[in-house]
């Protein structure tokens, strides 16, 4: 079934969606690339940890994880943003259907790590979104890069979007419990006092982290002077 019958045919709900591209070669092979994709930058960003630490003696990564977006969460924000569902529109219009993300210590390690892969030649980056210095209304805090990364197959060298979404330990703590939480499914302008409380939540923990970043410097000053 080549992408255009596809589209004809995908009159459909996600659990449909689901199972033929279960079934479709090209979706498992363009999952196939996303994951490779994934692979490379991993790769890239564990290399750098290692080399820092060399130098350093201590890691700007604390953990790194990765996903490819399941063939439900693509069909429901295909959907959601009003673009075709096809393959084509999958690669054309998703820019991440392959995450990965990187927690570091440290506000300061975020754009060291940042910067440290995306100025490798072979790394472009198509998009950058600052959630730190302009946090979202609901507190959430990362730093967010796609970037576009070549893999090299056996039929030639294809470029793939990755996500990147780099932040603190602490940063990172709020958004997996905030995900945990169903608040989302209702209207958020019913629930003032539940959005303003993961506000303030999420100040005290960007505060936290600032306060810490301040103690890491003063503590590499005294050795310094030591």
């Amino acid at each position: 079934m080549n992408d255009n019958k596809l589209v004809q045919s995908m009159n459909m709900n996600k659990e449909d969606f689901r199972k033929t591209m279960e079934t479709n070669a090209r979706f498992q092979e363009l999952m196939m690339m996303y994951r490779c994709a994934i692979r490379e930058i991993q790769t890239k960003l564990e290399i750098l940890n290692d080399e820092f630490k060399t130098k350093s003696q201590r890691n700007p990564i604390d953990s790194i994880r990765t996903r490819i977006k399941s063939p439900a969460s693509i069909f429901d924000k295909l959907q959601r943003k009003g673009f075709e569902i096809s393959i084509q529109s999958i690669v054309t219009n998703l820019n991440d259907v392959a995450g990965v993300r990187v927690v570091c210590p440290f506000i300061s390690d975020i754009y060291a790590v940042a910067n440290m892969l995306v100025s490798q030649d072979d790394v472009e980056v198509m998009e950058v979104k600052d959630y730190i210095k302009n946090p979202k209304p609901n507190g959430y805090r990362s730093l967010h890069y796609v970037v576009i990364i070549p893999i090299f197959l056996s039929s030639g060298k294809e470029y793939m979007k990755v996500e990147v979404q780099i932040r603190t330990i602490a940063m990172n703590f709020w958004a997996s419990l905030e995900h945990q939480m169903h608040y989302k499914q209702f209207d958020t302008d019913e629930m003032p006092e539940i959005v303003n409380e993961l506000t303030m939540c999420a100040e005290t923990i960007y505060d936290t982290d600032v306060h810490m970043q301040e103690i890491r410097e003063d503590i590499s000053k005294s050795v310094l002077r030591e």
